[in-house]
């Protein structure tokens, strides 16, 4: 351990300490805490993370609390921006994520990936969202949840795969009786992103309260907050120098950028002349920190006692949200288009650049450039089928504005519906039998995207108002002059389309349990054995229908690739079986000496041909013992699976976006290096484009890659180990501390960009142009670069397979402690974690990357999904709140902690730094900055944050309780880390929107109404 992090955990454990130092009390609301056992009701416990229910259930591994309580205090309306703060969580997709949002927010526990986790609601599964199998959380409005239970490390034995990470519980409100109306409004200190939510429960108990039925409606609602309302990110910022060589922003601009052949692209200027790319796009001010959000839900849930120790039970939820997402508008982003000499929007001075410098006849030796005199007879040539008539190819760079900003509008419409029986065999021996079936639709309506194809039928033309090919109502295209050449008759033409995508999704269930005791305890014990035993069942069903627009590549211009059609099935038969043996009881040093076990088998069954099934085997061990009343050590080991999804099975073969920071082959590096000059050519780059290629595309190049139906389940090892203190001479008081260790091997994964990259390029020396890491990287053929058409430029190769690895390990700990000072009663509670390590490995050949503290395009849960790549995980973080209780008042501060981070250091080896980066440019890049040339040291380190919400809770007679919170009460500021320097989803509008408060101080007012 080194001794930073020695002195960070001294920290950690100092300030945890501090808080309970203060003298503290039960008060009205409370924080996150750590949960043994919490009543779900009456006869019924229910356990996060065991079948087994039992009110004596001795915990072995932790569960992290959120309470009702806390949600009113922070007015939290979604949540995933609740879970985001809860220390050891790493973020995910959520409604700070703009380029890169699909419509829904998920969660990324200890950083491994938000398909590596379990949303419960009740302890049982929902409908999941996606083909990735992740349940979206925007369908799972708070004001339903009693409580939110948190548990990480290996708990697929209880609840099947998926849960290598842990599980994140929602736990209902039951048997609710009266009526309840919450309303809030939020708004931030600029008057905008104002948020809105309305919801009424209604319950009763009735038939001599054997039965009670619950009902709950609601409406929540966002406004967007763009980027270009905030001062730091008004102007796209690079944090590269040499690797630069235009302004910030992308080169899809106003004015057009062509490609011609010996230079890296040329910009039409307002004179109508060819010249050096002289402006980029600042697409910031477009862009989103707030996605604005709507969602109408409905939750019912009932309960009746037929006869004596039998219960029908029911529970349906219904959903309905809607996602916009708007980024800069649409264009052509370096597509190959053919333009006649003839043009009538051609510039005499372009023609002449391009009459010069390409190619008019490629299929004879030589490149043959016309003449002066020849591109005037071409320039009069009308038709084609006039002998000077003349076409030429150039890649094509404009934004088109004109047409207005890209809009993505997902509406998720969600319902899961469970209905059970349970009842007794004996007076400690219980059978439940249940069954839910969900759908989950995501419809995506895409506006405003040039359509590629059209681009080139009005591309050629030889007169202003007829294009050569007239179908479709063609309007001839200018994209030779400055802004508004496009005409609204032009634009309406290349982007008057709208394409629509379809996810839908079903899960289909069934469970069987016994549980409860043997009637009998071991010799030295005197609560009896425990025990739970069942099996079973699910069927999977996802897919992706894109029309044919969204499925055709190139064609939607900058929509980040097709969308292909993916379509998968999978059924799942599991049996299991859980232990709970109080060994010792009220013994000198034994109070208690529990033991829990567990395991459960799986058969997998995917619906393709010829596809093998699989089983797996999952098991846990655990224990607890309190030598003394006041103290109880705890731990956990635990084996868990996770079976490949259907979009990892299913996905076919396709080229989207990635984000890569430096491209080898880009600027002027090869020139002065025959062996990666080479290599380039070896992956398509054009021998003109050599010294000359463009940088990365606003940080992202394309990567191809799709499902394998030969993966298999991949493996985990997890363990907990831990005490709880509660000293009797502190009243009050309560402490854990525990240390988590998970570690995944056969880890389903594709590599990283840059270990794509890295593959072919961390050796220079040894790279070799027949090597298949390099020549699997296919550049785009016109321009030699990573970024391109999507139709054309395959860019990096990244395989999914069965040869990751990862592991994660840190410490938790949370404290609370209470007391009454008379005038008033003082609640203080901590919730810390101390993240040690998080290494990635993406095959045997891959850096084994450690994420914990850094920030690039590669760190950021990269053993997770595409979209969970990129995000900041701390080393460390904590919550602390302190309560005031005056009577019917609540004075509530809560203070949240994110440590220090740097920029990742190890994104190539040394030689290919020294390669790239030129001494003037970069002094140190082998110490202060290998891998990347970032001269700006405000980019190389964003230093510890900390954010204080005041919220004062007043209850103003016997049913009316109203909140007021100032959320960021001080107006910190997001630090500046420029663009592109991390992915695009998370490293947005200058700074990183997932982890710091880039909307600043908030207000919120809400009110709850009890009758």
């Amino acid at each position: 351990m080194s001794i930073a992090s020695t002195t960070r955990l001294r920290t950690l454990l100092s300030l945890g300490a501090a808080t309970a130092a203060l003298c503290a009390a039960p008060a009205y609301a409370q924080d996150t805490q750590t949960a043994e056992a919490a009543p779900a009701d009456e006869g019924t416990i229910v356990v996060t993370g065991s079948l087994i229910t039992n009110p004596n259930l001795e915990r072995s591994t932790p569960v992290n609390v959120t309470t009702s309580e806390e949600v009113e205090l922070r007015q939290t309306n979604v949540a995933e921006q609740l879970l985001r703060d809860v220390p050891g969580v790493v973020p995910s997709t959520g409604s700070n994520v703009n380029n890169g949002n699909g419509g829904a927010s998920f969660v990324s526990l200890r950083g491994l990936g938000s398909n590596r986790n379990l949303i419960l609601l009740d302890g049982n599964r929902v409908v999941q969202t996606d083909t990735v199998g992740r349940t979206d959380l925007n369908v799972l409005p708070l004001a339903l949840i009693e409580r939110t239970e948190v548990l990480t490390g290996g708990a697929s034995t209880t609840y099947g795969a998926d849960a290598i990470s842990g599980v994140v519980n929602f736990i209902t409100k039951k048997d609710f009786s009266g009526l309840e109306i919450n309303a809030g409004e939020q708004i931030t200190q600029r008057g905008d992103g104002n948020v809105f939510r309305v919801d009424a429960t209604i319950g009763a108990n009735f038939d001599d309260n054997r039965g009670n039925a619950t009902f709950s409606v609601g409406y929540q609602e966002s406004d967007p907050v763009y980027q270009g309302s905030r001062a730091i990110s008004r102007s796209a910022i690079s944090p590269y120098n040499e690797f630069d060589t235009t302004a910030a922003g992308s080169p899809t601009a106003i004015p057009s950028t062509f490609t011609v052949p010996g230079t890296a692209g040329l910009q039409i200027n307002p004179a109508g002349a060819l010249v050096p790319i002289f402006s980029s796009f600042n697409f910031n001010p477009f862009n989103l920190f707030q996605t604005p959000f709507k969602r109408f839900n409905m939750f019912g849930s009932a309960r009746y006692e037929i006869t004596d120790g039998i219960e029908a039970y029911t529970r349906g939820i219904f959903s309905k949200t809607t996602v916009p997402t708007i980024v800069a508008p649409s264009g052509v982003f370096g597509s190959t288009v053919t333009i006649p000499v003839s043009n009538p929007y051609l510039t005499p001075a372009a023609r002449a650049t391009f009459c010069a410098n390409n190619d008019f006849n490629p299929g004879v030796a030589g490149v043959q450039t016309l003449t002066p005199a020849q591109c005037a007879a071409a320039a009069a040539a009308t038709s084609p089928s006039d002998p000077n008539y003349r076409t030429f190819t150039t890649g094509l760079f404009r934004r088109t504005t004109e047409v207005g900003t890209r809009n993505d509008i997902y509406t998720t419409t969600f319902f899961d519906y469970r209905l059970g029986f349970r009842g007794d065999i004996t007076e400690s021996i219980h059978w439940d039998i249940s069954g839910g079936y969900g759908e989950s639709t995501n419809h995506r309506v895409r506006q405003n995207y040039v359509l590629t194809s059209r681009v080139r039928q009005a591309l050629l033309a030889t007169n202003p108002n007829t294009c050569l090919d007239t179908s479709n109502g063609c309007v001839p295209l200018n994209v030779f002059g400055q802004q508004g050449s496009i005409t609204p008759a032009q634009a309406a033409f290349i982007g008057g389309v709208t394409s629509v995508i379809d996810a839908p999704n079903s899960l289909a269930q069934a469970r069987a349990v016994v549980n409860g005791d043997f009637g009998a305890s071991l010799p030295w014990a005197n609560d009896a054995v425990s025990f739970a035993a069942g099996g079973e069942y699910r069927k999977y069903k996802s897919s992706i229908e894109p029309d044919n627009l969204a499925q055709t590549a190139g064609q939607l211009g900058g929509a980040g690739g097709a969308i292909r059609p993916t379509k998968g099935a999978l059924d799942v038969y599991e049996a299991f079986g859980e232990l709970l043996a109080p060994l010792v009881q009220d013994k000198p040093f034994f109070e208690d000496l529990t033991l829990e076990a567990g395991v459960r088998y799986s058969h997998y069954t995917i619906d393709a041909p010829g596809t093998p099934k699989f089983n797996t085997t999952t098991w846990k061990v655990g224990g607890s013992w309190t030598p003394i009343r006041d103290i109880k050590i705890r731990g956990n080991y635990a084996h868990a699976v996770r079976a490949p999804n259907i979009n990892e099975l299913f996905a076919p073969l396709n080229t989207v976006l990635t984000n890569l920071g430096v491209d080898p082959c880009a600027g002027v590096a090869p020139l002065n290096n025959a062996n990666l000059r080479a290599v380039c050519l070896a992956q398509g780059a054009p021998a003109f484009t050599i010294g000359n290629i463009p940088v990365p595309a606003a940080g992202q190049v394309n990567v191809t890659g799709g499902g394998n139906l030969n993966l298999k389940p991949e493996k985990s090892n997890s363990y907990t180990i831990g005490a709880v203190i509660q000293p009797s001479v502190l009243p009050g008081f309560s402490l854990s501390v525990d240390y988590y260790k998970i570690k995944l091997t056969g880890a389903i994964t594709t590599p990283t960009s840059q270990d794509i990259v890295n593959a072919c390029f961390g050796n220079l020396s040894a790279a070799s142009a027949s090597n298949p890491a390099c020549t699997s990287i296919r550049r785009d053929p016109n321009t030699g670069s990573l970024s391109g058409d999507a139709a054309t430029t395959p860019g990096l190769f990244g395989a999914l397979s069965n040869l990751g690895r990862a592991s994660t390990d840190g410490v938790d700990l949370t404290m609370n402690y209470n007391t009454d000072l008379g005038f008033a009663k003082l609640a203080l509670n901590f919730a810390g974690n101390w993240t040690r390590s998080a290494k990635f490995q993406a095959t045997p050949t891959s850096l084994n990357r450690e994420c914990v503290g850094f920030y690039s395009v590669s760190c950021g849960s990269p053993a997770g999904t595409a979209a969970d790549i990129g995000s900041i995980q701390p080393e460390f973080s904590w919550t602390q709140r302190s309560t005031l209780t005056f009577d019917n008042v609540d004075l509530s501060l809560l203070w949240r902690h994110v440590s220090a981070v740097s920029f990742e250091r190890q994104q190539f080896q040394d030689d290919l730094a020294v390669a790239l980066a030129s001494p003037a440019d970069c002094p140190d890049p082998l110490g202060a900055d290998p891998g990347g040339c970032i001269v700006d040291p405000r980019f190389r380190h964003i230093p510890a944050f900390d954010y204080f919400d005041l919220s004062t809770r007043i209850g103003v007679g016997d049913n009316l309780t109203l909140t007021v919170t100032v959320a960021n009460l001080f107006d910190k500021k997001p630090p500046n880390t420029a663009q592109n320097i991390g992915s695009t989803s998370f490293n947005s509008g200058n700074t990183y929107p997932s982890t710091y408060d880039t909307l600043g101080r908030r207000f919120a007012v809400g009110a709850r109404l009890r009758f």
